[in-house]
């Protein structure tokens, strides 16, 4: 019997954006010493958090409010927008395969940059849409070539992280938002601000949703800890929102995820601290890779792109010997950016074991070559 998949699906390859430190794990028969790869918040989240989510379990035999009203009102709360301004779903990467459906026809042509979040290029993929990467330009994402690119194959997107992954690095607010104003008026500027809370505030500009062609999406996975519970948010002018409701799965962000969320915002607190903790994590994989030779990106998320001082090669052994060691850590894909490893802010005893097990990773590596 053969299985009546579509076209499209025949053509796309049997793969996944990443392979998960689970899988990693399985494969070498140990757990990890220090899981430090994934951009998780290893600070996990607030006990305000879980204890909110711990009550909502009591109640989950209940369907989830389908229209995330109380979460809705805090964050429109939170942001000086209205709740007509935002939409939640299954974090970032749910709200990207969404606004994918909403705006890419097959054919459609993308704009994105090579070696940037391939979550996004997943869903383009899978909804038949036609890719165009423009290289970074000094470890940064570059909104000139972007735009360039995007006038020039009149494309229904146009995707960029602000800050980076897998970089870390960011834009001015300026540089930013003349992307938005410049942005094609038949055009959707996907402005993904995933690591929002660790940047600078001059990194974002002010949010504007009158502007109908510009979406932000923000997540409660990074500063908030609660990457397992998969909820995030987009915020957008009220016209683009509303159209969210034609496509998305109405129940698809469970009761617990958001009473957790919910909590999350309120326990300002806590998120301080967690600010607090990622700043002094950058500055140790600051002083770590200074000790081993090794020099970074500047960051302004809760990970730092060490550079390995060479090329791809060298820097995917380095990280294979990390991995054998039972350090996980992950590397941009496309080059020059995979010159680098990528390590996430970790715990005390996370990153006392990656500076001990470093310098034997550069060692062998060296060694092989």
């Amino acid at each position: 019997m053969t299985l009546p998949f579509t076209d499209l699906v025949r053509s796309l390859p049997e793969s996944v954006p990443f392979v998960g430190p689970e899988t990693h794990e399985r494969q070498r028969g140990a757990p990890f010493k220090a899981r430090i790869g994934a951009n998780e918040s290893v600070f996990g989240p607030s006990p305000k958090t879980v204890e909110a989510m711990c009550a909502a379990a009591q109640d989950a035999w209940k369907y989830c409010d389908a229209e995330n009203y109380e979460l809705k009102q805090a964050l429109a709360k939170h942001h000086g927008v209205t709740a007509e301004n935002i939409i939640i779903g299954e974090g970032i990467d749910g709200l990207l395969g969404l606004t994918v459906r909403l705006f890419v026809d097959p054919g459609d042509a993308v704009i994105t940059s090579a070696g940037a979040y391939p979550t996004f290029n997943y869903h383009v993929d899978g909804h038949g849409g036609v890719l165009h990467k423009v290289p970074y330009k000094d470890d940064r994402e570059d909104p000139e070539a972007l735009l360039a690119a995007a006038n020039e194959h009149r494309a229904k997107l146009i995707y960029i992280s602000n800050p980076d992954n897998p970089m870390g690095t960011a834009h001015a607010d300026a540089v930013i938002q003349d992307m938005m104003e410049r942005t094609p008026a038949d055009a959707v500027l996907c402005l993904d601000e995933a690591y929002f809370e660790f940047a600078d505030p001059a990194v974002s500009p002010p949010l504007d949703t009158s502007v109908s062609n510009v979406i932000r999406y923000r997540t409660f996975s990074k500063a908030y800890g609660m990457a397992g519970a998969r909820i995030g948010y987009a915020i957008g002018a009220p016209e683009m929102i509303k159209a969210f409701d034609k496509v998305r799965n109405h129940f698809g962000v469970n009761k617990i995820a958001q009473a957790g969320a919910l909590a999350a915002l309120e326990d300002k607190a806590f998120l301080s601290e967690v600010q607090s903790s990622v700043r002094r994590a950058r500055e140790r994989i600051k002083e770590i890779a200074a000790e081993n030779g090794l020099k970074v990106i500047p960051s302004e998320t809760n990970f730092v792109a060490v550079d390995c001082g060479r090329d791809g090669d060298y820097a995917r052994k380095v990280l294979s010997l990390l991995v054998e060691r039972g350090i996980f850590v992950r590397m941009p894909g496309v080059a020059p950016m995979d010159r680098c490893i990528r390590v996430s802010a970790g715990t005390d005893e996370d990153l006392d074991a990656f500076a001990k097990e470093l310098p034997g990773a550069l060692k062998d590596a060296a060694a092989s070559d």
